[in-house]
């Protein structure tokens, strides 16, 4: 079954919607953003949050010891490192902590998607490439990229319910990441959220 991971949530309403869908994952963005919450607001919302959705931390190029709290605290319970992180940081920030890490990948090339799959993180997340921007675009990118892979991977960039199909036949991915493509004015919709698991589970089980 293909995961879901609702990224970006800002309030109080965004968990109480997301606790009654399910999706597998959600994400809180640690990294500048409009979207960008403080560890004492990640934990606010995690708190509140149904302990079946794990929590994933999103972060660009943040100091190892500062995603190490929040894992050690339960604020998060996966790491995804969406900047220019290398190997040997990798290597540092797994030997510090439990949680799962995915790599995120703004995919350029197919070489460059097999390279990154080469790091020491537990999965990959291929994003749309955009100059000068970590994430976020909201803009989908050429599946035709897409290696075959052998790790795992989670596909993002401007994913919405419209072509999740064609995203999940073309790349059969671990996981879908969905974050503008579930609101309306810059907004979590919970509408949207529900129809986004719906479409999902009714193409994958």
């Amino acid at each position: 079954m293909t995961k879901i991971k609702i990224c970006g949530l800002t309030r109080r309403e965004d968990i109480e919607a997301v606790n009654r869908w399910l999706p597998e994952y959600v994400g809180f963005v640690f990294a500048r953003s409009r979207r960008q919450v403080t560890p004492e607001q990640a934990a606010l919302l995690k708190a509140g949050l149904d302990a079946r959705v794990q929590a994933v931390g999103v972060f660009v190029n943040a100091p190892v010891a500062s995603i190490a709290e929040l894992c050690y605290t339960g604020v998060i319970d996966v790491v995804q490192l969406h900047g220019d992180e290398s190997e040997a940081y990798i290597k540092e920030l797994k030997e510090q902590i439990n949680c799962p890490v995915i790599k995120a990948v703004r995919v350029r090339n197919a070489e460059q998607v097999l390279q990154a799959e080469q790091l020491s993180c537990d999965m990959l997340l291929l994003d749309t490439y955009q100059k000068d921007e970590y994430g976020g675009s909201g803009k989908t990118f050429d599946y035709a990229l897409v290696p075959d892979l052998q790790k795992r991977f989670w596909l993002a960039g401007g994913l919405e319910n419209s072509n999740l199909a064609r995203a999940i036949e073309q790349c059969r991915p671990y996981g879908v990441d969905l974050s503008s493509g579930v609101e309306t004015d810059g907004l979590k919709d919970e509408d949207k959220i529900r129809q986004v698991i719906k479409t999902v589970r009714s193409l994958t089980g």
